[in-house]
């Protein structure tokens, strides 16, 4: 995020912007389909994070709570958090041996703007799951981690 003033623009600083995402993900997002939260609270660089998403309705996915875990560097947020699905799935953008979201296949980070969050990544990756291509693939047994 920038904040202008008078034709001049200032950059957040990483740690206020990941505290800013803190915040918000302790809130609650939305419908409450999605939600984000730090692994280690006494981890000073804010770097590991786990992230929920509950599948979306008519889909393969639909009841079902998925796990991943967001790593955000210290380039973050110039560059994107990894991002990698603790619980098993079956997704076109997912590597099926490690979970890895494949940037290259995952418009989102493969286009990264810094003012992307890491809810934006969640949003966008349970609209991947309903997407046609994704919602009716089958599914590992549910419980099942990589």
């Amino acid at each position: 995020m920038t904040i202008g003033a008078g034709g001049s623009s200032v950059v957040v600083p990483r740690n206020f912007r990941l505290l800013e995402e803190l915040e918000r993900g302790e809130k609650g997002i939305g419908d409450g389909t999605v939600s984000y939260g730090m692994d280690d609270g006494d981890d000073i660089y804010m770097r590991s994070w786990t992230g929920t998403i509950i599948g979306p309705h008519n889909s393969v996915h639909e009841g079902r709570i998925y796990q991943l875990k967001l790593f955000c560097d210290k380039d973050y947020p110039e560059q994107p958090p990894s991002v990698r699905f603790h619980s098993r799935i079956n997704m076109t953008c997912v590597n099926h041996e490690t979970g890895v979201v494949e940037s290259k296949k995952f418009g989102m980070l493969a286009n990264w703007q810094r003012e992307y969050t890491m809810e934006d990544i969640l949003i966008q990756l349970k609209k991947e799951m309903a997407n046609p291509h994704n919602r009716k693939l089958v599914q590992p047994p549910e419980g099942t981690f990589f």
